[in-house]
């Protein structure tokens, strides 16, 4: 029978590890606006939410994919594009750069997804990253390769009674709470899932897809959910990296550099753990700006600290930190 694993009374609950991080950020405006910073946490948020969304398909389903930043990029500029010819509001965009990218990604699943080998839904959408990033660079009339998309509209400013919630300017506390409700809404949508019988499902697809197909389980089922819902979230924070930026090139947004990153603060925090990935990216942007005078040698200190974690913390940062529901035989 599973029992219980005994971890150590310091080790915070993952939840509260999870209300404790989400009080700081609500609050961490009110001690510091200063438009650099922000910046840097808005940026942290970005890769917490690219981390989690890919933690959540690798690390829960066990399904192994190359090409996150595909979604991250096509959700940017499927918004973007939108609101420069179409005139369709950034708002809107938000959620139509998540379903495109969701979207895309079951006719990218469906084929590879029933099959049981791992390396074929990583080549497929590693190739398909490639794809869009070629592709984006040659449509120079539709999306001016290179030279760069810009022109992006902002977000349109909210009105509550007399007070008006600008995006336009330097100002980026706005942008800053924005992207923090994507982040919670992430979480909290992750953090019921898991908590259900679903759950459950993902993590028994994960352990052994053969078990999970003798319980009556639809793998293929669960493993395109997984992969739809995962690349959903991509789209969105790529429609808010758009509408942020301001100016989008493919080889910023689909360079193999950020599936690299995205991968590293995952595996440092730990694979399948519901916080770590997120403190990995916050721990790993703020200390690359910081190193930021090192010039290209702070990448040196980047692959040093990785090989560290993984020499002696091989389960990931979150598992040492935050205690999970785990069980062991």
């Amino acid at each position: 029978m599973p029992k219980e694993v005994r971890v150590p009374a310091w080790r915070l609950n993952s939840d509260h590890g999870f209300y404790i991080i989400t009080a700081f950020l609500v609050a961490f405006p009110i001690f510091s606006q200063d438009p650099y910073i922000l910046n840097i946490f808005i940026i942290s948020l970005i890769f917490s939410i690219l981390a989690v969304s890919w933690n959540f398909i690798c690390g829960y389903t066990g399904i192994f994919t190359f090409g996150h930043q595909a979604f991250f990029g096509l959700g940017a500029y499927v918004s973007a594009l939108l609101s420069m010819k179409l005139n369709v509001s950034p708002w809107f965009g938000l959620l139509l750069g998540g379903i495109a990218s969701g979207a895309i990604s079951f006719f990218i699943g469906l084929p590879c997804l029933r099959l049981r080998a791992a390396p074929y839904i990583a080549i497929m959408t590693l190739a398909f990253s490639e794809i869009l990033r070629i592709t984006c660079m040659n449509m120079v009339n539709i999306t001016r390769g290179e030279m760069g998309l810009w022109g992006i509209p902002n977000f349109t400013d909210i009105t509550l009674g007399s007070y008006t919630i600008s995006f336009g300017g330097a100002d980026r506390v706005p942008y800053y709470y924005l992207i923090l409700i994507v982040f919670i809404l992430m979480m909290v949508s992750l953090s019921a899932v898991l908590k259900r019988p679903i759950g459950l499902a993902f993590k028994s697809i994960r352990d052994s897809q053969e078990a999970a197909e003798s319980l009556g389980i639809n793998v293929t089922y669960y493993k395109l959910l997984a992969f739809v819902g995962s690349a959903f979230f991509a789209g969105v924070v790529g429609s808010f990296y758009a509408h942020y930026i301001l100016i989008l090139t493919p080889t910023s947004l689909f360079n193999l550099g950020i599936m690299v990153e995205i991968m590293a603060m995952t595996l440092m925090g730990g694979l399948g753990t519901f916080m770590g990935p997120v403190l990995v990216a916050f721990g790993l942007t703020l200390g690359l700006e910081y190193l930021r005078f090192l010039g290209d040698y702070r990448f040196i200190t980047y692959g040093i600290l990785l090989i560290l974690v993984m020499l002696f913390m091989p389960q990931g940062i979150g598992k040492k930190i935050f205690k999970d529901r785990e069980l062991a035989n």
